[in-house]
């Protein structure tokens, strides 16, 4: 067995204690290695998603951390052609919750996704995907049964079953 030390503020290491209590773990390291399956597993859901996508990507950061909101925005700015919406929340005096709904080739939302993720200072990140297909709308259609014309050419994303 290979041997690990990871280092853990206060408030992560009494947060993990009472995962431990509210779980019956006997030792940190049981407890780590079930988390850490957890984690890899939903990594290996994340990454199977092929073809198009919508997503959501949410974290928190310090807003006060050394440029790290320039970072994020200019990130969102290199990757404009996934962005539909973001949304920023205002948690407290010091941290921002940040929601972006993606939509793209899963293969680079995927990548735009671990990179904000993975930038030093940014907590809390998870990315979730919703496989789509995409469909160029350029004709009428129904919606609600009811006739629907657009004077414009538009994309539908449809969930894929």
């Amino acid at each position: 067995m290979e041997r690990v030390t990871i280092s853990m503020s206060d408030e992560f290491a009494a947060e993990l204690a009472a995962f431990m209590d509210d779980y019956h773990y006997d030792n940190r390291s049981e407890a780590l290695r079930d988390l850490a399956r957890l984690g890899l597993e939903k990594a290996r859901i994340d990454h199977s998603t092929k073809g198009q996508c919508v997503a959501t990507l949410s974290y928190v950061f310090n807003h006060h951390t050394r440029e790290l909101a320039k970072r994020l925005t200019d990130a969102h700015h290199d990757h404009h052609d996934l962005q539909v919406a973001t949304m920023h929340v205002h948690l407290d005096h010091d941290n921002c919750l940040e929601v972006a709904v993606l939509r793209g080739a899963a293969a680079a939302v995927r990548e735009f996704s671990k990179a904000v993720i993975a930038e030093r200072n940014v907590k809390y990140g998870q990315v979730s995907f919703v496989p789509v297909e995409m469909e160029n709308e350029a004709h009428a259609h129904a919606h609600d049964g009811a006739p629907h014309a657009h004077s414009h050419a538009h994309l539908h994303a449809h969930p894929k079953d």
